[in-house]
């Protein structure tokens, strides 16, 4: 069993900032890349921001480059995404991913969290 649970997700005001977290635990033999994905009502889950195991590439959607950042956390199995001059069209569900394998003769499969809500006013 593999949980990848989210935390971090609140009401802001357009320009603020926000800190998501997210932690995987449970029968993981190694994370190959961890991201975000985010989910606004009515529209079709988009990528928002990825990273490799070691944070050593990272990609962004075009909509948030410059105002979000992606780590890693010490602990591998965790990560972290800034977000800061928030605008409205940031508000959506919030979702954590991973891409793992479960053991050495497991293939890789993709791991998600339940979300978390972010909601930005004007």
């Amino acid at each position: 069993q593999v949980q990848l649970v989210e935390s971090g997700g609140d009401l802001a005001q357009a320009g603020g900032s926000l800190r998501l977290s997210c932690a995987a635990s449970g029968s993981i033999f190694t994370i190959n890349a961890m991201g975000w994905y985010r989910q606004a009502p009515g529209k079709q889950r988009e990528l928002v921001a990825t990273i490799t195991s070691g944070g050593s590439s990272t990609n962004y959607a075009d909509s948030v480059k410059g105002r979000f950042t992606i780590s890693r956390g010490n602990a591998k199995n965790t990560v972290y995404l800034q977000m800061n001059n928030l605008k409205p069209e940031d508000t959506a569900v919030y979702y954590c991913y991973a891409k793992l394998r479960t053991g050495y003769f497991k293939s890789e499969s993709d791991y998600w969290g339940q979300g978390t809500q972010v909601t930005v006013s004007s």
